[in-house]
């Protein structure tokens, strides 16, 4: 049997996105087009990769001994145009990072746009996702360098300290919770909620608190930028939550407070993780010092 790394480029999308659709707009591929090269390799083997659903796709064993070959062959294809390149000063390299909502709008613009500008053969995939579930994708070898709250096991992990912030609750200046200096997140979920878009890691997040307190979170709006959402709060639209850096600069112009939030995991030390610094490519290896730098 004969793979092609777009073979096994798609296969990898395809698994990760949970859909030979999404697989192939993350691809470049019709979905047709797509599809017939999943079934070519599924023939080429001669036992299913994927078993097809109406929710999507899932893998098989076959599937996992196939990703798992695939996500190393395409690394140490990576690696090697890395290193070739440099004899031609044409190369091009890609960085995965894969990041909590929190470390995604506070921290990673300023971190990353000084690198990228110092190196501009590299290019960033960054991508948001919840804590947890970024530490099994990094242990897969599904993104090079991940930013993780300090509160999930990393334990598999390489990890090196990033920032330190605190999520807060924000209200508008006349709001009745703005006489108080703290409040737990139980005490505020009779209100209505500014939030982020339902998709996000962190309104994700905030509601499975709020479920497992047993109670709904009442999501009024739903936006998708922190500056958004204390904007709407300033207009008694709802409460929110969000870095406290972000309340920081945005009650400079805005008649809105933080409110601290005595729950332990409003405090939030973020943590790079990688899997194994040495195998990195030397660009992912030098963004994660730079990202390492105070």
């Amino acid at each position: 049997m004969r793979f092609d790394l777009p073979d096994l480029s798609l296969f990898r999308h395809v698994v990760e996105a949970g859909s030979i659709t999404q697989g192939a707009a993350r691809a470049n591929l019709a979905l047709a087009a797509a599809s017939t090269r999943i079934r070519n390799m599924e023939d080429a083997i001669g036992a299913p990769l994927l078993i097809r659903g109406r929710q999507g796709v899932s893998v098989t064993q076959a599937g996992r001994t196939l990703l798992q070959h695939a996500r190393t062959i395409l690394a140490q294809a990576e690696r090697l145009r890395e290193d070739l390149g440099a004899y031609s000063g044409g190369f091009f390299s890609q960085v995965r990072i894969l990041s909590n909502t929190n470390a995604l709008t506070e921290f990673l613009p300023d971190v990353l746009s000084p690198f990228l500008a110092a190196h501009p053969h590299v290019s960033v995939d960054l991508e948001e996702r919840l804590s947890d579930e970024i530490v099994g994708l990094i242990g897969e070898g599904v993104g090079d360098i991940g930013i993780v709250a300090g509160t999930v096991d990393t334990s598999r992990l390489v990890t090196f300290p990033f920032r330190t912030d605190r999520f807060v609750l924000v209200v508008a200046r006349d709001h009745p919770l703005a006489r108080r200096e703290k409040a737990s997140f139980a005490e505020v979920l009779d209100y209505d909620f500014v939030g982020l878009d339902r998709a996000s890691a962190l309104q994700r997040f905030l509601a499975d608190k709020a479920s497992r307190l047993g109670r709904p979170l009442k999501l009024r709006v739903q936006l998708r930028s922190f500056d958004g959402v204390c904007r709407l709060v300033e207009r008694n639209a709802g409460i929110g939550i969000v870095p406290e850096t972000t309340v920081r600069w945005a009650a400079r112009s805005m008649a809105i407070k933080a409110v601290d939030l005595t729950d332990t995991w409003a405090l939030r030390d973020l943590t790079i993780c990688v899997r194994d610094i040495a195998a990195m490519s030397p660009f992912a290896r030098q963004l994660v010092e730079h990202m390492r730098a105070p």
